[in-house]
This record gives structure tokens, C-alpha cells and sequence, in this order.
């Protein structure tokens, strides 16, 4: 017993993925919903000020008019895909939550717009069409494995039409500098975010070479199994993100700071890169 203890405290491997897949867990994955919808939080979702500015200067940067085929990658409960159909794009939002795209049709069928969900895992992506332009929004990109990232990269690719652009965001490396290691332990005897029952939870932050941090939570509950879940961000600097990208065969247009439309500084805890084929 003591060995199993052990062996969930240790440190994982680089990239190490979660093996349950907490996003479509009943419980977590409703309070994933509550995070993303409230207008306040910045967490699962950027709060609703910004994403009204980001979706309103997308819109300016790359109108409707020239990029109307839209593809909304990691789109969650639909915040950005239905600001972009009021702006005329065709969109299609793709998520592995069935609970956030319930919402999402939900919310796109009371609103009357006309906006195509998929549930795909977006490293699995298989969709009819071409589109003009494909977005994913709040570092996604990051969180994903070097492996992982070019898998995207090129399925993305293969969906856009020629010149077809894609917009996505980073952290930066002045936020990789700011990110603090350290662990602390919560107890939930009433239930919380990863369990409705009682619970401790242990979560780690650890710093790991090559611009790499990960998020760890260790779950002990009163009963059955423990379980561990990573979140893991990689950071980039200009060159790196201009780097990675172009081997997929992708051609840098411009950086900015956020996907607001930030100016791009040293001090900027994001970048966004908009990228072309």
C-alpha cells in the first residue's frame, strides 16, 4: 500500500496524460460548465469582457466577408462560436465535453443561429469541408504534448482552403519565469470541484526544463480508487512558436500580445500568432 502511495506522488513523466478522462466525468465536467459561463471567473474561460473584445477585433482583423467558413477548435460551451455567427461567420465548434456542447446546442438553438457542433477529440478531427479560417482560444496549444501540438498543426492544415488562416494563443516565457512551484493540500468533507463527496486533494505545481510546467491534483476519496490529473502547459518565446509552427508548414502573418490585439512586449504574459497557409 505504501509503495501505491508513493508512486501517485512521484514525479510524471513529461507530457504524462490523464487517464481518466475528467472533462466528461458527470461531476466535474458540471462544474467545468459553471466555470465557463461565469462572467467574472478567468479560468476555464477568459472573462465575458474579453471575449466580447477578442470576438469583436477577430471579426475586424478577419471579417466574414473573406474568412466565412469558421472552425472553432476546443469551443466549449460556445461563447466565441456564437459571437462569431451574430458576425456572419458559418461555424462550425468542435469539443470533447458532450456536457459543454449540450449547452452549446442548447444555447445556439434558443438564440436562433445556425452554428454546427461536432464532438471530436481534435487530434482525431474528421470533418467535411474546407474552411477559411480556424481559431483556438485560451492556450489550448500549449497544453498539449510537442507530439501532440504538430498533430494539430498539420490536421488543421489539411482542413484549411489555400490561404486559409489560423489564430491561436500561448503563454509566454514571462509567464513560465512567474510560474511558482510548491503543493498544498485541500480538504472537501462536504465535496468540491473534483468529487461531490468527501475528498482530500493534493495539488502540485512543478517546473520541468524546456519552457515545461505541470498542474497536479491527487485525489484521495473516503472510498474506491485514488486519481491523478495533469494539466500541463508548455511556453514559448517568439522564435520557438515562429519555429514550431513553420515545420508544419505554416507561414507566420503576424504577433500580437493576446488574441484582443494586444501589442506583442516582453512583459506580455500571452502571445497570439496568426499563422497562413
Amino acid at each position: 500500500m505504501r509503495q501505491d502511495w508513493l508512486a501517485l506522488l512521484e514525479k510524471p513523466p513529461l507530457y504524462q496524460k490523464t487517464s481518466v478522462p475528467f472533462w466528461d466525468d458527470t461531476h466535474i465536467s458540471k462544474g467545468m460548465l459553471q466555470a465557463h459561463l461565469d462572467p467574472l471567473f478567468e479560468g476555464a474561460s477568459r472573462r465575458l469582457d474579453f471575449v466580447d473584445r477578442s470576438a469583436d477585433w477577430i471579426g475586424e482583423l478577419l471579417p466574414p466577408e473573406d474568412y466565412g467558413a469558421l472552425l472553432d477548435l476546443g469551443c466549449g460551451p460556445g461563447l466565441y462560436a456564437e459571437r462569431f455567427a451574430r458576425r456572419g461567420y458559418r461555424v462550425t465548434g468542435v469539443d470533447v465535453s458532450k456536457r459543454s456542447l449540450a449547452h452549446a446546442e442548447a444555447s445556439a438553438r434558443d438564440q436562433g443561429l445556425n452554428i454546427r457542433y461536432s464532438l471530436q477529440d481534435y487530434l482525431r478531427l474528421r470533418l467535411d469541408g474546407r474552411f477559411d479560417l480556424a481559431t483556438m482560444i485560451y492556450c489550448d496549444y500549449g497544453a498539449l504534448s510537442t507530439q501532440d501540438r504538430l498533430l494539430l498543426l498539420r490536421t488543421v492544415r489539411g482542413l484549411l482552403r489555400p490561404g486559409g488562416r489560423l489564430l491561436f494563443d500561448v503563454f509566454s516565457m514571462r509567464r513560465y519565469e512567474a510560474f511558482e512551484e510548491g503543493q498544498r493540500w485541500e480538504h472537501c468533507p462536504h465535496g468540491g470541484f473534483w468529487r461531490p463527496d468527501a475528498h482530500l486533494a493534493l495539488h502540485r505545481n512543478v517546473r520541468y526544463p524546456d519552457r515545461v510546467s505541470l498542474e497536479q491534483t491527487v485525489v484521495l476519496p473516503q472510498e474506491g480508487e485514488a486519481a491523478v490529473y495533469y494539466i500541463w502547459n508548455t511556453y514559448f518565446s517568439l522564435e520557438s512558436l515562429r519555429e514550431e509552427t513553420a515545420s508544419a508548414g505554416f507561414r507566420t502573418v503576424e504577433i500580437f500580445g493576446d488574441v484582443a490585439g494586444a501589442s506583442y512586449t516582453q512583459n506580455s504574459p500571452t502571445l497570439a500568432i496568426l499563422l497562413e497557409v
